[in-house]
């Protein structure tokens, strides 16, 4: 199914053709960090404005792959890598761009751990990242100064499970690979004790049941909706009780539901029928941090078809996107 309005979508930062986009958080000031996957590289990226004069700006360069990015007290943030699988710990407090920035290794992971995605904050002090080739979620429990953690498996289920195929391997770059992707974004619900997250190989979106003494889930997962070809990563407006995904290798943008039982649970789909070539290869999304921007103003991280297979048959600049919606879910 799909909408006829869409949301309005505004392109506010390119970095060259094949770099790989993979995921954003938006700091309180409104700039944001993108991390490029395929380029080993974290930027800095202002915040939308008429009259900007500055573009992105390189942060830092990594030794593995950048994935996720998690902001876990004001201006510290956490980036979980594959290649090797590690969590680094950026502090941005008093920071300007171009500046050296303050990292620390917080973590590395076991070997076993191969594929660290998406990941999100659970509790203070407490980090979920999904590992999509492992097919599990892992729960890093931070130190009081938040400059070590240690690991642990909080969650594995078939819905998490990565690809089997061989000829379905994602290659990442010219010597690494991966399975087709298992559990891929992850998100805790603020407003109910629920976590989401997505299943590539799987085409499912999931939430289980957390503890909010333990913060260990509870029960056996569910599924939220299912049928939903390459799902990678999302964002969450739960006053809408919706969710939107992206599909990367599909450049489409879905609406589901948040409650399973809700009466309307097809999935909408927002962008990308017809394929939209502000939107070729969206990864992550994060709500915009002003006045008003939950549920309204959100930013997508794009690789303007660097990934293949590419049904729209052409390469851009990989981007970021600012996509306005209303807060219905419908764009204004």
């Amino acid at each position: 199914m799909t909408v006829d309005n869409k949301p309005k979508l505004t392109t506010i930062a390119t970095l060259p053709e094949h770099y790989f986009l993979e995921n954003i958080a938006v700091r309180a000031d409104g700039s944001m960090l993108v991390t490029a996957l395929n380029r080993k590289e974290l930027w800095w990226v202002p915040a939308p404005a008429e009259n900007a004069t500055i573009g992105a700006v390189l942060v830092d360069r990594l030794d593995g792959l950048p994935m996720s990015i998690v902001e876990a007290e004001p201006d510290v943030f956490y980036v979980s890598s594959m290649a090797p699988a590690a969590l680094d710990r950026f502090d941005l407090r008093g920071w300007t761009p171009g500046a050296p920035v303050n990292r620390t290794r917080a973590l590395t992971f076991a070997s076993h751990a191969a594929g660290l995605n998406g990941s999100c904050l659970l509790a203070p002090g407490v980090i979920l990242i999904a590992d999509c080739a492992a097919g599990l979620i892992w729960r890093v429990n931070l130190t009081e100064d938040g400059l070590a953690g240690t690991a642990k498996v909080w969650l594995r289920h078939d819905s998490m499970a990565p690809g089997t195929d061989p000829e379905q391997a994602v290659h990442l770059t010219q010597t690494f690979s991966i399975p087709y992707p298992g559990v891929n974004g992850v998100r805790a619900a603020e407003h109910s004790d629920y976590v989401y997250y997505t299943g590539s190989w799987e085409q499912i979106f999931m939430r289980v049941a957390v503890d909010p003494v333990t913060h260990e889930p509870v029960g056996e997962p569910e599924v939220v909706a299912k049928g939903i070809h390459a799902v990678d990563d999302f964002c969450m407006d739960e006053n809408s009780g919706v969710a939107y995904i992206t599909t990367h290798i599909d450049n489409t943008l879905y609406r589901v539901p948040l409650d399973p039982s809700t009466p309307a649970t097809e999935a909408v789909v927002m962008v990308g029928d017809p394929i939209d070539h502000q939107f070729l290869g969206p990864s992550s999304a994060a709500w915009g941090r002003g006045t008003g921007d939950y549920g309204r103003i959100a930013y997508f991280t794009t690789d303007g078809g660097h990934t293949p297979p590419n049904p729209a048959g052409v390469i851009k600049p990989a981007s970021v996107v600012r996509a306005e919606f209303r807060a219905d879910g419908v764009s204004s």
